[in-house]
């Protein structure tokens, strides 16, 4: 099984917990009160997520190479990371 990386953007407003998303997954999201967390539920989320298009006989696309400009001001935080998961 090969390993993939997607891209995650990662925020958190003054107001809410850590979100999550995956811009080549729409629809894939997660939440946590810490980052770690988040990011190891992101992770979950991206695996059932491409294994979910499979079962119904949807190609998941390939992860995009983008640049990205992360953000940040004193009400929000706003950054990507990369999360590899096997495909």
């Amino acid at each position: 099984m090969k390993k993939l990386q997607y891209l995650v953007r990662v925020n958190k407003d003054l107001t809410s917990d850590w979100g999550a998303s995956v811009p080549d997954l729409p629809g894939c999201v997660a939440t946590g009160k810490t980052i770690d967390i988040t990011l190891r539920r992101i992770e979950r989320a991206i695996t059932l997520h491409i294994r979910g298009m499979r079962e119904d006989g949807i190609r998941p696309p390939m992860p995009r190479h983008r640049s990205v400009t992360p953000k940040r001001t004193h009400r929000q935080v706003d950054f990507y990371a990369t999360v590899e998961v096997a495909a």
